[in-house]
């Protein structure tokens, strides 16, 4: 199980895979490597490089407040030093996504593209409520077989999804206990998010903007509750080069094997070469 030691001795676990354009695959804000699972087999001439984040997946739990964007944005950085890595293009999904636009406003240098899902500079209050919502807490499900049941129905915004991928997804996100379902990831990760949304909300379009002359390609669920289409549409308009795509009947986020987002994907592979 490949592992590298962050900055404050913390040990990460990392997955490197293929060969090719190096790629940086950083998952969303309680998931892990296998937030790409779906992706990985559609990828071809690509090197697949997945990190779970500090606190997530098979990494250590550290200090709560060390659960930030800039302290994982170092992370990826550290990891592509111990690689060896002098540049790589980053495939973001949702907090992935603003980490990758922190790096492109501090060390720039080390892009060579990115790719967003499902996430842009402004952030829409209802679906930051509905990740608050259930962060950090164990689902009241007591079974992975309930768990499937019940989750087309809280998956606000998704349609025409089979149940063997909420099964999938299920197994991804929780442990099977004799008390129930538990989350994969350290709970004291509410306690970072919600400290971080004490303080006043950053302008976060200078970030966006740092991408300028980046390849960048942004998808977004039709139906997402996190990326508006307001901030989809001025996204376009700021970088009208940018590769962009929506997903019909996917809310936050799509799966990223959707035909739609593996043509964007390809697209924007193509302009990294």
């Amino acid at each position: 199980m490949p592992k590298f030691t962050a900055n404050d001795g913390l040990s990460l676990h990392y997955l490197d895979e293929g060969d090719g354009i190096p790629l940086l695959c950083l998952a969303g804000l309680t998931r892990d490597t296998q937030d790409f699972d779906y992706l990985a087999p559609h990828l071809d001439g690509v090197r697949l490089i997945r990190m779970d984040y500090r606190g997530r997946g098979q990494s250590d739990w550290g200090d709560p407040k060390t659960y930030t964007i800039p302290q994982e944005g170092l992370d990826a950085v550290t990891l592509l030093d111990h690689l060896g890595l002098e540049k790589a293009a980053i495939l973001g999904t949702s907090r992935g996504g603003l980490i990758a636009m922190g790096l492109a406003a501090t060390v720039r240098d080390r892009l060579i593209g990115v790719a967003l899902n499902d996430i842009g500079p402004e952030i829409a209050p209802a679906g930051l409520d509905v990740i608050k919502g259930y962060l950090g807490r164990n689902p009241s499900w007591k079974t992975v077989d309930e768990a499937v049941a019940k989750r087309a129905g809280v998956m606000a915004g998704f349609a025409n999804v089979p149940e063997s991928r909420w099964r999938e997804e299920v197994q991804h996100l929780y442990h099977a206990t004799p008390e129930g379902l538990k989350i994969t990831y350290d709970p004291a990760l509410r306690e970072a998010v919600l400290d971080a949304g004490a303080q006043p909300v950053p302008d976060l379009w200078p970030l966006f903007d740092a991408l300028s002359g980046l390849p960048l390609c942004a998808i977004r669920g039709a139906n997402s509750d996190l990326l508006s289409p307001e901030t989809f549409a001025e996204m376009r308009r700021r970088r009208p080069d940018m590769i962009a795509a929506e997903v019909p009947d996917r809310g936050h986020i799509p799966f990223l094997d959707e035909p739609e987002a593996l043509d964007a994907l390809q697209r924007w592979l193509k302009m990294l070469k």
